[in-house]
C-alpha cells in the first residue's frame, strides 16, 4: 500500500494480515471503524479465537468535521507516532504502545485498549476512577520534565522542537481556542438562547488582553513536548489503569497548556452535573469529588515535578535557589488560563463536550454552559494573580449560580 488512500474495514483487514508477528496467517480476522473524532479513522482488528486484537489508526488528509473543504497534512500521522512512542518510554504503563507504522499511508498499529473506557463516557456514567489524579500527574510531570531544558540538553532540545513543529495541528488550536470565541466566526457554533454570551465575549477587552497574552506563550514559548489536546475523551481509565492517547496536536509548548486542558474538562463535568444528578446530596457529593479531582491533578503533577526536579535537572542554572519555586507558579498561572480559554472554546466554538451538550433538559443544558462560562471567564481574568490550587477551586465554586429565567444573568 504505497499510494495513499483512505483504507476500507476490508483493506484494513488486509493490512492487518501483512504484519509480521501479531496474527497467524490462518486467523479470521474481524474489523469495526471505531473512530469517532475529527481527523481520523480508526480501525479494531480482532482474531476472536485466539483472543488477539490491534488498533489501526490512519490520518486523513483533511478536517473530517469540516469535510475537504478544510485540509491537513499527513505528517501529523508521523508527529502522534513519535509521540506516543516519546510518552511511551517516559510512562511505559501510562501510554499504549506502538507495534508499527506506514509512512506513506499515514497509519500507525497500537496497542488495543478495548478492556478500558474512554473517561469522559465513565465520568457520565458516574464512575470512579481513584487512581487517575495520581497517573495524570506522573504523565503530566513526567512527560513535561524529561522534554524541557530542566533536563535536556539545549541543542538537542532544540533538534526536537524541529521534528515537533506542527502547524496545521497548532493552528486549528490557535483559530478555535485564541480568536474564534472572541470574535465572529463561522467556525462558532452555540445555541441562541446564549447569544448574549457570545456577544459578551466579543466585547470583554479585559477578557482579550488576557487572552492574548496566554496566546502569545502558545505561539512562542517552546517549553516543553505537550499532548496538545489532553482531554477526557482522549484518555482511556479502569479501576487500576490509565492510558493517555491521541497526541497528534504534540508541539512543543507552554507546559501549563496540557495540565490546563485535563483540568478544564474536569470542571466542565463539574458543571454539566446538575443536567444529570436531580438528588441533591447526591449532587453536592459528586461535585465535590471532581474539584477534589482538580485539585489533587495539580497536586500530583507539582509533587513529581519537584521530584523530578530534584533528581534529575541538568540546567546548572535551574538548581538556584528559589528558582524552582518561581518556575513551578508560573506554570500554575498558566495552567489556570490555558483551562479558562479551553473551558470558553467548548461551550460557543466548534467543537462541544457530550458532558453539557447531551443535557436533555434545555434550561439546566443553558444553565450549565452559562454557569461554565462565567468559570471560564474567571479562570481567564485571574490567571496572573493565582497563587495556589486553591484559587482555582474557590473560583469555581464561588462563580455565581446563574438562572435562564427572565434576561438578566448575574456574574461573578
Amino acid at each position: 500500500m504505497s499510494t495513499y488512500h483512505p483504507l476500507t474495514v476490508n483493506e484494513a483487514i488486509t493490512y492487518a494480515q501483512t504484519l509480521s508477528g501479531y496474527f497467524d496467517n490462518a486467523a479470521t480476522l474481524q474489523c469495526s471503524e471505531i473512530g469517532d473524532g475529527n481527523l481520523n479513522l480508526v480501525f479494531h482488528i480482532t482474531d476472536p479465537v485466539n483472543h488477539k486484537s490491534i488498533i489501526i489508526k490512519q490520518a486523513l488528509p483533511y478536517a473530517k468535521v469540516v469535510g475537504e473543504s478544510w485540509p491537513l497534512s499527513l505528517d501529523r500521522a508521523r508527529i502522534e507516532r513519535e509521540a506516543l512512542i516519546k510518552q511511551h518510554q517516559l510512562c511505559p504503563d501510562l501510554v499504549p504502545e506502538v507495534y508499527a507504522y506506514d509512512e506513506s499511508m499515514a497509519i500507525t498499529v497500537m496497542e488495543d485498549l478495548s478492556d478500558h473506557v474512554i473517561m469522559r463516557k465513565g465520568l457520565l456514567e458516574g464512575n470512579e476512577y481513584p487512581l487517575f489524579t495520581e497517573h495524570i500527574g506522573r504523565f503530566l510531570a513526567n512527560t513535561l520534565f524529561y522534554t524541557s531544558d530542566l533536563n535536556m540538553n539545549p541543542q538537542q532540545k532544540k533538534q526536537q522542537v524541529k521534528i515537533f513543529t506542527n502547524p496545521d495541528l497548532c493552528k486549528i488550536t490557535e483559530d478555535l481556542i485564541f480568536e474564534d470565541p472572541y470574535q465572529l466566526s463561522d467556525n462558532n457554533n452555540y445555541a441562541d438562547s446564549i447569544a448574549d454570551e457570545a456577544f459578551a465575549l466579543r466585547e470583554d477587552q479585559a477578557l482579550h488582553l488576557e487572552v492574548a497574552l496566554l496566546r502569545q506563550k502558545f505561539l512562542s514559548q517552546t517549553q516543553a513536548l505537550l499532548h496538545g489536546d489532553l482531554h477526557t475523551g482522549s484518555i482511556f481509565v479502569t479501576q487500576e489503569s490509565t492510558k493517555v492517547i491521541d497526541p497528534e496536536f504534540a508541539y512543543y509548548g507552554p507546559m501549563g497548556f496540557d495540565i490546563g486542558a485535563i483540568i478544564a474538562n474536569l470542571l466542565l463535568n463539574y458543571t454539566a452535573q446538575p443536567g444529570w444528578i436531580k438528588d441533591e446530596v447526591a449532587l453536592q457529593e459528586k461535585q465535590s469529588s471532581l474539584l477534589l479531582m482538580v485539585e489533587k491533578t495539580w497536586n500530583s503533577f507539582e509533587s513529581h515535578f519537584r521530584t523530578l526536579w530534584n533528581k534529575d535537572v541538568q540546567d546548572v542554572m535551574a538548581k538556584t535557589p528559589g528558582y524552582q519555586d518561581i518556575y513551578v507558579a508560573q506554570i500554575l498561572k498558566d495552567t489556570v488560563g490555558f483551562a479558562g480559554c479551553k473551558i470558553i472554546r467548548r461551550i460557543v466554538g466548534l467543537s462541544h463536550v457530550v458532558d453539557i451538550d447531551n443535557i436533555s433538559n434545555d434550561t439546566a443544558r443553558e444553565t450549565a454552559q452559562r454557569k461554565a462560562l462565567s468559570i471560564g471567564k474567571q479562570l481567564v481574568l485571574s490567571n496572573r494573580n493565582i497563587n495556589s490550587i486553591q484559587d482555582l477551586i474557590l473560583i469555581a465554586k464561588s462563580t455565581s449560580q446563574v438562572t435562564t429565567e427572565g434576561v438578566t444573568h448575574e456574574f461573578k
